[in-house]
Formats: C-alpha cells, sequence, structure tokens
C-alpha cells in the first residue's frame, strides 16, 4: 500500500493541477474578491467532487458510462452552462482587481454555486474517479476504506491545487490596475471558459 501512495499523490496531485474550468474560476475569484473568498468558493467543487467520489465507490457511476444519453445530456448542460458563465465575465464591469474580499462582487453563495455547477456538469469528472482511484486499490483488503482514504487524499490535494491558483489569481490582481488590463483578464477568463466548454462539448463518452 506504500507503494501504492508514493504512486498516487504526484499523480493526483498533478491532475489537481491541471488547467480546467474550476482552476480557472479560482483563479477569477481571487483575483476580484480575496484569496478567502476564493478558498471558501472552492468547497462547491469539493461538495461535487465528494459525491461523484461517492457514486464512483457504490459503482453507480458505471451507469453513466453506459449510457450514452445520460452522458450527453450532463454534457450538453454542463457546456451551457460554462457558455453562460463565459458570456457573464465577457460582458462584466471591469471592476477593480485588488484582491480584497471586500471588494465589489458576487455573493460567496453564488461563487460557491458556480463552482458546484461547474463541476458537477461535466460527466468526464466521475469517469475519472471511475478509472483513476481503483487502479491504486489492493483487492485483498477492504476496499471500502481504500476508496475513502483515496477520495478524501484527492479532495486536500484538489484543496491544495485552490490554494495555488488563489494565489496566483492574488498576484495577477494586484498587477492589474489599469482599467483597460482589468477588462482584458476578464475577457480573457471568459475566452477560455467558452473555449473549457467547446472542449466539453465535443468530448466523447469514454468507450
Amino acid at each position: 500500500m506504500e507503494i501504492a501512495w508514493l504512486l498516487f499523490i504526484p499523480a493526483c496531485f498533478a491532475l489537481n493541477l491541471a488547467p480546467g474550468p474550476n482552476n480557472l474560476l479560482s483563479l477569477n475569484n481571487a483575483a476580484r474578491q480575496g484569496l478567502r473568498v476564493a478558498c471558501l468558493a472552492s468547497s462547491g467543487r469539493l461538495l461535487a467532487f465528494a459525491g461523484m467520489i461517492a457514486l464512483a465507490a457504490s459503482g453507480l457511476a458505471l451507469v453513466l458510462q453506459a449510457s450514452a444519453s445520460l452522458f450527453l445530456a450532463i454534457k450538453l448542460l454542463g457546456a451551457a452552462y460554462l457558455f453562460w458563465l463565459a458570456l457573464q465575465l465577457w460582458r462584466a464591469p471591469s471592476a477593480q482587481l485588488d484582491g480584497r474580499a471586500g471588494s465589489p462582487g458576487q455573493s460567496l453563495w453564488t461563487l460557491c454555486r458556480q463552482e458546484f455547477w461547474v463541476a458537477a456538469g461535466n460527466p468526464k469528472a466521475i469517469l475519472i474517479f471511475t478509472a483513476f482511484l481503483p487502479q491504486f486499490v489492493n483487492p485483498q483488503q477492504p476496499v471500502t476504506l481504500q476508496f475513502a482514504a483515496l477520495g478524501l487524499a484527492f479532495l486536500l490535494l484538489e484543496w491544495l491545487a485552490v490554494l495555488l491558483y488563489s494565489l496566483a489569481g492574488l498576484q495577477l490582481g494586484r498587477l492589474l490596475a489599469a482599467p483597460r488590463a482589468r477588462q482584458l483578464f476578464n475577457r480573457g477568463c471568459a475566452a477560455l471558459l467558452g473555449s473549457a466548454g467547446l472542449g466539453l462539448l465535443l468530448s466523447r463518452r469514454p468507450a
């Protein structure tokens, strides 16, 4: 099991650090509203991932993997939500990006909901848990406890990735003082979110 953990932690952290729509939200939230708000907002993402891990552990994820129509429905809803977020961010006013928690912006509850639905709207995320976590489970030992430990480790590493992206966003927010730079930042993040939505829309269900 020790060898499995030595392999799991770096591989898992690489997945956590991969650029994606949720990490982009942490970057943007920290730049606009501060480190504390960005880290707290990520609880929505962690809740969605915890639910996915539970589904994968119970075997219900296999239903999603086998159902092309269910996969397509979740994919379309997730892509549509990313496009909607991208549009909102593109049209957002260039508010002061000073990284202060007191800066005007969306409520923490709204940001938590965004993180949750962006994570939940990606059907490939749950398939990652179905395909990735079981590789580090020893069938000769209690599977449920191992899966729970691996899932908890994944969530802790995910939160560490949130912290790193939020710190980067905080520093970036302090650098963007000019209104034009703030507008370009908003629209750059919007373009990346839209690209993530397009990538999700074009993704195929694993065979």
